[in-house]
């Protein structure tokens, strides 16, 4: 076969060469060197942010709290507020935050709480439904691929006759332009780091309706360039702080009658949600504001001011994993990355580049590219979760940062082989290659008949 292979020698993470695995080591006894198959799973699917827990392990001590016996015993916080369940110190440190950021409006929005922003896209996908005319049919709902791999799982979660899945935004045909139905815009987005705009909602007759997820819409990811202020906008505190255990979401609502269906939504669902989550919630984001104001010059945020406080210190984490990762993809011929131009923010005061979440990695070759890193023990989500092609992977860039650098040191080591100048190098131990119908990646070249297809293999 002619054309090009990827020659899989990548370390595995412990300083020894993933596929020096022989017998004939004089270590002195020794055993060989791990394989890759030996060495530790790593797993870059989830998003789990533990990429703050060392910030927070010097400050967390400012955000120690107490709860008496007698406390929250009740359903009720503010029986006068549309979220009756809402504590009065988070909605104003909710507030408070957007304010000092300046990435959200709230003056004239209600605020919603949920158990994370993921119970309040269903509370919101229920109350813009619901809110509508009879319709024969339920409503569409899309998003522009790629997509949060959970959208299209979570609106089929409950087999609504309210709402159904309508697959890609940018292939959604309305054909009479009249039927009602529910755009979800994802900014920055997940999984490609961009910024965007509603693709279909301004093009048909009745306009459809929003929902923002704006859950990256922080200075530790990307440039603040406005607050937004749309109708419906959901933030979380795992992405806002990294307190993803604590299970805290909020919704901006400009429509009091949609902000009532949210909470009446979370009222069947789950009566609310713990007092003790919110209190703890609303400590930690009046250290961030805290820390925010007491650091900022005589005009404002800029430059140094804006990198001492939490949003900027975590920031040039984020920034340092993006430079480590496009310094190891820069050069090969196997890997692609998403450019971003660097942009104003207006909280720090200064340009720079979004250092999203994750990463969108490109395979070049078009090879399942979860499955070149599932080869090398990495477990990535891929492209086609997302509604996009499976030459596309998700890695998580919120991991621990041991993780991360020893995924970095695995894929420094895959480089392309030109089969027809590197004929002798085609039996060598370590090329991935699909060995089954079910395109499970393997290492090696085949089997003992020499059957098995290259992963990456360009026809």
């Amino acid at each position: 076969m002619g054309g090009k292979k990827l020659d899989n020698t990548s370390s595995n993470g412990n300083g020894t060469n993933a596929d020096d695995n022989n017998n004939n080591n004089s270590n002195n006894g020794a055993p060989p060197p791990a394989t890759v198959r030996q060495s530790p799973v790593i797993n870059l699917d989830r998003g789990d942010p533990s990429v703050f827990e060392p910030y927070w392990k010097k400050n967390g001590g400012k955000c120690t709290i107490t709860i008496s016996g007698h406390e929250s015993l009740s359903y009720f916080s503010d029986p006068h507020s549309v979220c009756w369940y809402m504590e009065p110190e988070l909605q104003e440190a909710i507030r408070r935050v957007h304010r000092i950021v300046g990435n959200a409006r709230t003056e004239g929005y209600h605020v919603v709480v949920g158990t994370g922003s993921t119970v309040l896209f269903q509370a919101a996908l229920y109350a813009l439904s619901s809110s509508s005319a009879a319709v024969a049919q339920p409503m569409k709902v899309v998003c522009a691929a790629p997509y949060y791999s959970q959208y299209k799982e979570q609106v089929e979660l409950l087999q609504s006759r309210l709402y159904e899945w309508g697959g890609d935004a940018k292939t959604y045909d309305d054909e009479d332009k009249t039927a009602p139905f529910i755009e979800v815009v994802t900014s920055p987005n997940n999984p490609d780091g961009s910024l965007r705009e509603a693709m279909v909602a301004n093009k048909t007759e009745n306009g459809g309706k929003l929902i923002h997820d704006l859950a990256y819409y922080w200075p530790n990811y990307t440039p603040i360039t406005r607050p937004a202020d749309n109708d419906i906008m959901l933030f979380t505190l795992t992405k806002c702080t990294g307190h993803a255990g604590s299970r805290i979401g909020w919704a901006l609502v400009k429509d009091v009658a949609v902000a009532q269906k949210m909470t009446s939504f979370m009222q069947i669902t789950t009566i609310g949600v713990s007092k003790d989550s919110q209190l703890q919630a609303a400590k930690i984001l009046q250290v961030v504001a805290d820390d925010c104001e007491s650091k900022a010059g005589a005009f404002g945020y800029g430059g140094d001011d804006a990198d001492r406080t939490f949003f900027g210190e975590c920031r040039k984490v984020m920034a340092g994993r993006w430079e480590k990762l496009r310094e190891v993809v820069k050069g090969k011929d196997v890997f692609g990355l998403p450019k971003y131009p660097k942009r104003y923010c207006n909280f720090s005061g200064r340009y720079f580049q979004p250092a999203p979440a994750f990463g969108w990695l490109e395979c070049k070759e078009g090879c399942d590219a979860s499955a070149l890193m599932k080869a090398n023990n990495v477990l990535t989500r891929g492209g086609e979760t997302f509604g996009a092609s499976n030459r596309y992977t998700r890695i998580t860039m919120i991991g621990r940062e041991e993780e991360f650098d020893c995924f970095l040191e695995r894929i420094s080591g895959i480089h392309c082989v030109d089969e027809d100048k590197d004929k002798d190098k085609e039996g060598e131990e370590g090329l991935v290659v699909i060995l089954d119908n079910n395109g499970d990646a393997h290492r090696g070249n085949g089997d003992s008949n020499g059957h098995g297809n290259w992963l990456h293999e360009v026809k």
